[in-house]
């Protein structure tokens, strides 16, 4: 949602494309340096980009780079495969046997707060 429309409104620095449209996947806007100036900084606790908060690959070629992205990219998709086990083996146990035991089993209904009887309080 916010980074989202960060990355595609005010933050988006001169070039920058979105990776639904062409842009390379992973790539996403500084908050410390966006094409706005300070107008548009998202005031943030802790004054750190979401790639490299510390600068450890500021030096590094762009093979290295891109070898580091698609690890990232790769990890996210495996942790949500992960989750999805997780979920899967809670509803329905045995569906993933390597997690029988692990994970509980779950009556409820995962999907309740996007429901439009849904409430709160």
């Amino acid at each position: 949602g916010m980074l989202e429309s960060y990355g595609e409104g005010a933050g988006s620095p001169e070039g920058y494309v979105h990776y639904t449209k062409g842009g390379k996947p992973g790539a996403f806007p500084s908050f410390n340096a966006p094409a706005g100036g300070d107008q548009y900084k998202i005031p943030h606790p802790v004054p750190l980009d979401l790639w490299d908060p510390v600068g450890f690959t500021k030096n590094s070629s762009p093979e290295k780079l891109e070898r580091g992205r698609l690890i990232e990219i790769n990890n996210g998709r495996l942790a949500m495969l992960g989750l999805f086990g997780f979920l899967a083996e809670s509803k329905l146990p045995g569906s993933v046997p390597a997690l029988g035991g692990i994970a509980l089993p779950y009556d409820g209904d995962y999907m309740a707060p996007f429901a439009a009887d849904f409430h709160l309080f």
